[in-house]
Formats: structure tokens, sequence, C-alpha cells
């Protein structure tokens, strides 16, 4: 062994030695650096940066300092909740730093341009912070950088061209930011580039055909911008690329043929876009693919039948397009798939037995097409189903038992088809539904009893079929059950007491239009009830005062029933009742309100028409329907998912069904009662209403003039009173106003004109003897068919001697024909008439003709009050 010399060994030890020193200890200058930057921290009580202290070994003592030849290299303060900036960075202390990771705190403010004295930086990330203003173009200088992420931040302004200076780029992630501006062409010389994340920021432009030089992407993601334009045909070069996430854009135009070259392609997302043309058959090359959404397109034509080649694929949504055909049968080759979104398409034909071969399935949704044929009894293979939606085609037959095969059923929509026979039993079997939804279809018999052993029920929705017999109680069971709707079908009976007991938290009860009879649950207990429905039933009795404690209530429609009691003025303490409909019933008596000034405060559409009600109108009701004294063009009807209200009302002549009520619609209809005395002027404070309808009661006096400060009324209808005076001037600025009704009163006086007053016909104003003007046939002083009106009158040049004594000689004739006799007196007026002037007795036979009809009708209108009143 060959022996080393002593002074060579001691020149050893000491360069050891010094490099040793050099490697464990930082420079002096980078720590102190590094600690003045960690001073301007908001949160200096960091307990992860706690070793960071002066008299420290800062490469081998502090949290996240890593050195190389005793100098940083790499700082790592990834998710330590710092609260700080990069003002006091030490860019220009650092210049060795090679790996700078400070993502996941709570970095602000601007990334300042002195980052390009980095110029060693391999890494850089800065996501998930707060950092906000534009991207320094300085970053250009960073020759050796392989990996930029900015993303997640408040970044702005445009993407700098100098990026496309950082040839050594491996990975470009600027997403969920706010930059604007193109995508730079200058990305085409990052030829390393294996992943390009810009998604959900505000770039604009259309997508440059250069980026399909960076032949070495796997990950393009340019969704959630507005890019508009085409897809380049160039990405069809990408032969590496694995996602492609174009989504949430204004792209056009079709889907190039070249995607399909993309074999190694698993994602591709090109949904929410406005593509059109058809499904190019080349995506069935991309055998790798797993996840295929074109949704939300302008996509036409037929799903091409080697879409059902992707085997791989484990997503497949083409929902709302404009697809059309049938539904291939190849998809039944799709055997992982998990997702299956065809719904709001135009697609025809059955639904094909083979998708009841695809056993991994969760998710199938063909809802909103115009599918025929009957529910193929394969569906029930599919055992992991856990929403199946079949609503809005026209599906016919029985609803298949092999359905109760799915246990893990959520939600099973069947409504708006052509469905019949009965509900099968094994429906019962869906121990895991929360939603069934059946309504609109022609199911007959009775509601399952079993249902009620579906403890996870939410939803039923059985309105608008055919199913008849009694409630049973089994219903009270659903402790869950939130909306319960059986509304427009022949159910019969009682319902049952327990029924009140359900509104702890039963949200929805809706059973309108059936024929249930006897009378309402006497107890209704409190907290979730906002929309009880049983208008158009045979209910009788009294309205329970125990609905006072449903203080949640928005609807209450009790409408077209039989129920025999006074005004139930208590209601008006629910604090969000917005619609209450007692129309059709026996109700009777004056309105009286409660002293409380907290009265009916949220009230839009108030109905007690065709009632009994009597007196006055109730005053001091309208003084507290706050509600209606503002307008609100910013308010939006709530949606709430498979069910929204309605409520029948008579507006412009026509009874219908409004939904979406409980903002949009605001009416009231006190019409058909015996309410007396005059129209209280306060209710032209009301000026949101739409829809005002006070006729056939006995009314009298004048029409307030505040009423002309309705603006937004649509439909005002005041006929058949015995309303006075003259239509007010200030009418005439109603311009919302579509229909008008002021027959049958005794009003007088000149109709006014302009704005809407020209699109009214006589028959708003018949029966009222006084009135003059445009349309009527009588003119006013200033109009100009005055004189033609005279000229019909007098018909040819008659002295007025002679058409008095002819006037006086016929009522004569009349009045002997009513003593002597029917012959008599017709032969008298026929003697007269070959002597007189036959245009004068026509003119009087007319109004003869309009005097007795005028008869028949009060005669009429005292008989239906007299039928009512009984």
């Amino acid at each position: 062994m060959m022996m080393i010399p002593s002074k060579i060994f001691s020149l050893l030890q000491v360069f050891t030695i010094l490099y040793l020193l050099t490697v464990t200890f930082a420079s002096i200058e980078e720590a102190t650096a590094l600690l003045k930057w960690k001073t301007s921290f908001k949160n200096q009580n960091n307990f992860l940066l706690a070793s960071w202290k002066p008299k420290s070994n800062a490469c081998r003592d502090w949290y996240g300092v890593i050195c190389f030849n005793g100098k940083v290299s790499k700082l790592n303060i990834r998710n330590t909740s710092v609260i700080g900036t990069l003002d006091g960075f030490p860019f220009s202390s650092l210049p060795f730093l090679e790996y700078l990771e400070i993502s996941m705190n709570y970095f602000s403010g601007t990334i300042p341009p002195e980052i390009g004295k980095l110029t060693n930086l391999i890494y850089l990330d800065l996501s998930n912070n707060q950092i906000s203003g534009t991207i320094p173009t300085q970053i250009g200088s960073l020759a050796k950088l392989q990996i930029l992420h900015i993303f997640d931040n408040h970044l702005n302004g445009f993407i700098p061209e100098k990026i496309g200076h950082l040839r050594s780029l491996t990975e470009l992630d600027l997403s969920s930011n706010t930059l604007d501006g193109s995508i730079p062409t200058s990305l085409r010389n990052l030829t390393n580039l294996s992943l390009l994340n810009l998604y959900k920021n505000n770039l604009s432009g259309s997508i440059p055909a250069e980026i399909g030089y960076l032949r070495s992407l796997t990950d393009l993601c340019l969704n959630r911008n507005s890019l508009n334009g085409s897809i380049p045909a160039s990405l069809g070069s990408l032969n590496s690329l694995s996602i492609l996430h174009l989504s949430s854009n204004y792209l056009t135009g079709s889907i190039p043929e070249e995607v399909g070259y993309l074999r190694f392609l698993t994602d591709l997302r090109l949904n929410d876009n406005f593509l059109n043309g058809s499904i190019p058959a080349s995506l069935g090359n991309l055998n790798n693919l797993t996840i295929l959404h074109l949704h939300d397109n302008h996509l036409s034509g037929p799903i091409p039948e080697k879409i059902g080649y992707l085997r791989s694929l484990v997503g497949l949504s083409l929902k709302n397009n404009s697809l059309n055909g049938s539904i291939p049968t190849s998809l039944g080759n799709l055997t992982k798939l998990t997702l299956l979104y065809l719904y709001e398409n135009q697609l025809s034909g059955f639904i094909p037995e083979e998708i009841g071969c695809l056993r991994f399935l969760t998710d199938l949704r063909l809802n909103g097409n115009s599918l025929n044929g009957s529910i193929p009894a394969s569906l029930g293979n599919l055992t992991n189903l856990y929403d199946l939606h079949l609503s809005n085609n026209s599906l016919y037959g029985s609803i298949p038992a092999t359905l109760g095969n799915l246990r893990n059923l959520h939600v099973l929509s069947l409504n708006n088809n052509n469905l019949i026979e009965e509900i099968p039993s094994a429906i019962c079997n869906l121990t895991s539904l929360v939603i069934l939804y059946l309504s609109r279809n022609h199911l007959k018999g009775k509601i399952l009893q079993c249902l009620g052993n579906i403890s996870a029920l939410q939803y039923v929705i059985m309105s608008h079929n055919n199913l008849s017999g009694e409630l049973h109680p089994s219903i009270c069971n659903l402790k869950s059950l939130h909306i319960l709707d059986l509304g427009r079908n022949n159910l019969k009976g009682t319902i049952p007491q327990c029924f009140g007991n359900m509104s702890g938290h039963l949200e929805v009860l809706d059973m309108q239009h059936n024929n249930l009879s006897g009378t309402l649950p006497t107890t209704f207990r409190a907290r979730a009830l906002r929309s009880f429905n049983l208008h158009g039933n045979k209910l009788k009795g009294k309205i329970p005062q125990s609905l006072v404690n449903c203080k949640k209530m928005q609807v209450l429609d009790l409408g077209d029933n039989h129920l025999n009691d006074i005004f139930p003025v208590w209601l008006g303490t629910l604090p969000k009742l917005r619609v209450l409909s007692l129309r059709l019933n026996k109700l009777h008596g004056p309105i009286r309100t409660l002293g409380s000034e907290n009265m009916f405060l949220e009230l839009r559409m108030l109905d007690i028409s065709s009632n009994a009600f009597t007196e006055n109108l109730p005053t001091s009701l309208f003084q507290h329907l706050k509600a209606m004294r503002t307008i609100d063009p910013s308010m939006v009807a709530p949606r709430y998912g498979y069910y929204q209200d309605t409520v029948a009302v008579v507006s412009k002549g026509l009874e219908f069904e409004v939904v979406r009520i409980l903002f949009l619609y605001i009416t009231i209809d006190l019409s058909n009662n015996k309410f007396e005395g005059n129209i209280p002027s306060i209710m032209g404070d009301l000026i949101a209403l739409r829809v005002l309808n006070l006729s056939h009661n006995g009314l009298q006096g004048h029409i307030p003039p505040s009423l002309g400060r309705l603006s937004s009324v649509e439909s005002l209808d005041l006929s058949s009173n015995h309303l006075v005076g003259e239509i007010p001037a200030q009418f005439a600025s109603l311009t919302s106003l579509e229909v008008l009704n002021l027959s049958y009163n005794h009003l007088e006086g000149c109709i006014p004109q302009g704005n809407q007053f020209q699109t009214f016909e006589n028959n708003s104003y018949i029966g009222n003897d006084g009135l003059r003007g445009f349309p009527l046939s009588k003119g006013c002083g200033s109009d100009d068919n005055d004189s033609e009106s005279e000229k019909t009158d007098t018909g040819s040049e008659l002295d007025e001697e002679s058409n008095s004594e002819f006037l006086n000689d016929f009522w004569k004739a009349a009045l002997m024909g009513y003593g002597s006799g029917l012959c008599i007196g017709l032969s008298i007026i026929y003697v007269m008439i070959s002597t007189g002037k036959p245009i004068w007795f026509a003119r009087i036979i007319v109004e003869l003709e309009h005097k007795i009809m005028m008869g028949r009708r009060k005669k009429q209108r005292k008989q239906r009050s007299y039928r009512r009143s009984k």
C-alpha cells in the first residue's frame, strides 16, 4: 500500500473542512436576505418557519431550504399558510436558486419584474395564491425553466409573447386566472412542452394552428375561455396527446376528422360550444378513449355506429344537441360505461335492448327525445344504476316489473310519456329510491300502499294520470318526504288526518283536481310546508286554523271546493304567504282584518272570487299588501327542481294555469261576490298589479282616478256593477293594459282616447248608455264622426214634428196591442207602417231589442246570485 506524504494529507484535510463548511452553511447574504423577506410576512408566528433564525444553519436547520455547494438551490414552503407578498423576495441574492415552490399559501400583490434575475431557475410554482397583476415579460429570461405553474391566482392582462422564449419548458399552467387577449403564436417554439393548461380564463380569439407543432403535448386544456373560430385541423398532428379539453368556449364549425387520428387520446371534451355538423365517424378509432363529452352544441345527424367500438369508454355525453335517428345498438358493446347522456336531442325509434348489457352503468339519461316503443325489460339488468331518466318521450306500454331489480336506484323519472296500466308493485323493491317521477302518463289503478315502506323517498310526483281509489295512511310513514304531488287524478275519499302531521317535513302537498271529499285535516304542524294545493275537489267544512302554524307557507290554494266559512283573516299572519286562492267556495260574510300591521305583507296573488262575501271592499286589507306596492324588475321566480307551483287564475276573460307564480304574477280577483259601496282609492297604490277583477258585484260610486296609477296592469275588469260617472282620464296612461271591461254599469261621458284605448272594442263598454266616443257610434263634441252619426240617426230629411207624431202613435199602438190583444196591436202597427216610414220603425225595434236584452241579463244575474246564496 502506497503511503501518502504528510503534507499532501494535511492539504486534503484542509480542503475537506473547507468543502464541508461551504456545503453546510449558506452564505450570510442569502440567509440574511431570506430572514428580511420573512419579516414582511403578516403571520410571524408561523410554526413551520419558526426554524428560520439568525444564528441557525440555514442549509441544515431551516424548513424548506436546501443548499448545494453552500448556495441555496431549492426553496419549498408549499402549503405553509404564509400571508405575504413577493415584493421583498431576495431575487438578486439567490442567483443559484433552481427550485422555487411557494404554492398553496396566501401570497398577494404582483409578480415583481426582478423574477427575471433567477436565471438558473428550473422549477417555478406560484399556484394557489392570491397574486394579481400581469405576468412580467422578464419571465421570458428564465431560459432554463422547465416547469411554470401560476394557476389559481388573480392574474390579468395578456400572456406575454416572450413566454415563447422558454424553449426548455415542459409544463405551462396558467389556468384559473382572469387572463385575456389571444393565445400567443410564439408558444409554437415550446417544442418540449407536454402540458399546456390555459383553462378558466378570459382568453379570446382563435386557437392558433401553430399549437399543432407541439408534438410532445400530452395535455391540452383551453376550456372555459371565450375562444372562437373553428378547431384547427392541425391538432390532429399531436400524436402524443392524451387529454384534449376545449369545452365551454364559443367554437364554431364542425369537429375535424383529424381529431380521430389521436390514437392515444383518453379524454376528449368539446362540450358547451357552438359546433355543428355531424359527429365524425373517425372518432370510432380512438380505442383508448375513456371520456367523450360533445354535449351542449348544435351537432346533428345520427350517432355514428362506430362510437360503439370505443370499448374503453366510461363516460359518453351527447346531450343537448340536435342528433336524430335511432340509438345505435352498438352502444351495447361499451361494457365499461358508467354514464350515458343522450337526453334533449331528436332521437327516435326504440330504446335498444342492448342497453341492458351495460352492467356498470350508474347514470342513464335518454329523456327529452322522441323515443317510442316500450321500456325494455332488459334495463332491469342494470343493477348498479343510480339514475334512470326516460321522461319526455313517447314511450308506451306498461312499466316493466324488472325495474324492481334496480335496488341501488335513487331517481326513477318516467314522466311525460304514454305509459299505461297500473304501477307495478315491484317498484316497492327500490328501497334506495329518493325521487319517483311518473306524472303526465295514463297510469291507472290505486296508489301502492307499499310506497310507505320506501323510507328514503323525498319526491313522489304522480300528477296528471288516471290514478283512482282512496289515499292510504301508509303514505304518512314517509318521514323523509319533501314533495307529494298527486294532482289531476281520480282519487276519491277523505284525506287521512295524518297528512296534517306530515307538514313537519313535507314542503309541498298538491292534490288538486281530484274527487276528494270530507273535511280538511284539523291539525297541521309547523316548519316545512310551503305549498298546499287542494284546488278542484269536493271538500267541505271550515278552513283549519292550525294552518297558521305553517310559518313557511307560500302558496295556499283551496279554490273550487265546497268550503263553508268566513274569510280566514288569521292567514295574514303567515309571514311568507304569497298566493292565496279561495275562489269558488261557499265563503261568506264581510272581510275584516286584524289590528296588526303585519298582515299579508308578502301576498302577490289574492283570489276570493265566486263566493258570497258582503259589505264594503276591505280597505284595511289593501293597506297591508306591501308586496303589491313596489315593482322589482329584477325579481325572478325561484326554481324547486322537480316541482313548480301552479295556480288557476282568470285573466283577460280566460281561465288558465300560471306556472312559476310566486313572484311574477301579481293579481287581485274579488269578482262574483256581493261586495257593495265604493272602490277604495287606496287600490291605486297597488302599482305592481297585473290583473284586477272586481266584476259582478254591487259596487257603486265613481271609478277612483287613482286606478290610473296601476302602470303594470294588463287586465282590468270592473264590469257588471253600479258604477257611475265618467271613465277617469288617467286611464289613458295605462300603457300595459291589454283587456278592459267596464260593461254593464251606469258610466257616461267621453271615453278617453290614445294609447291602449285605440285597441278596445265595443264590448268593453256595452251596457253603459251614457258613454260616447270611439269605438262607440255615439261621438263626443270633438269627434269627427258626429255629423255622420247625426245623419244616421235622422235617416232622411223628416221634420221634427212628423218624427214626434210618429213616435207618439207608435207607442200608442204598442200599448193598444198589449192591452187589447196582440193581433189588434199588430194590425194597428201594420196600418201605421203602411202609411209611415219603415226606417223609423226598424230603428225603434233595435232600441226595444236592446232594452229587452238588458232586462234579460239583469234577470239572469239575479237568478245566479240567488242560486249562489242558497
